[in-house]
């Protein structure tokens, strides 16, 4: 009975250090973002809000020479604008709307799921949604701590969209 005793004790301590691993490694896979609360919706963007970041994002990418499509949603989902520059990818002008449209409705930026599946583990889960693009390059629009819209890139590399959507952003502040 004592032998018997020591091996349930021994495998209670197994399972204990099992789960204390599983508890680290869950909360590592989850982003620092996902863990404070994301602002509210607030009413949509205004056309001049709206021209204000297209223009700073435009600006951008002239500046690099990059052929993107830039696409600016309201709070509703509602595209507001939408830019292609020349020679961008067809695929873009859909790529674009996607990312903004995940920006949106997960109310942080597009990095966020898209380093939360690359880092694999309990971030590969997001890969099981619907209608997500889970892609560097999309970003919330927030007005006065509201989300009005959000603004998403795409036809470079994923660090050159972000930069691209930043300075938009940065333009809002």
């Amino acid at each position: 009975m004592l032998r018997r005793d020591r091996r349930l004790e021994a495998h209670l301590t197994k399972l204990k250090k099992l789960a204390g691993a599983c508890a680290i490694a869950l909360a590592t896979a989850v982003p620092v973002h996902a863990q404070t609360m994301p602002p509210d919706y607030g009413p949509p963007i205004s056309l001049e809000i709206a021209r204000k970041a297209m223009a700073a994002a435009e600006a951008e990418a002239a500046k690099n020479n990059w052929p993107v499509v830039i696409a600016i949603i309201d709070s509703g989902g509602h595209v507001v604008m939408m830019h292609k520059r020349d020679n961008a990818q067809l695929a873009s002008l859909d790529v674009a709307q996607g990312k903004a449209k995940t920006a949106l409705k997960y109310k942080r930026p597009t990095k966020v799921l898209d380093d939360a599946i690359s880092s694999g583990g309990a971030g590969v889960r997001f890969l099981a949604l619907g209608d997500i693009t889970p892609l560097e390059g999309g970003f919330p629009i927030v007005l006065d701590g509201k989300i009005v819209g959000a603004i998403g890139i795409s036809g470079v590399l994923s660090a050159q969209n972000s930069q691209i959507g930043r300075a938009a952003i940065d333009a809002l502040k």
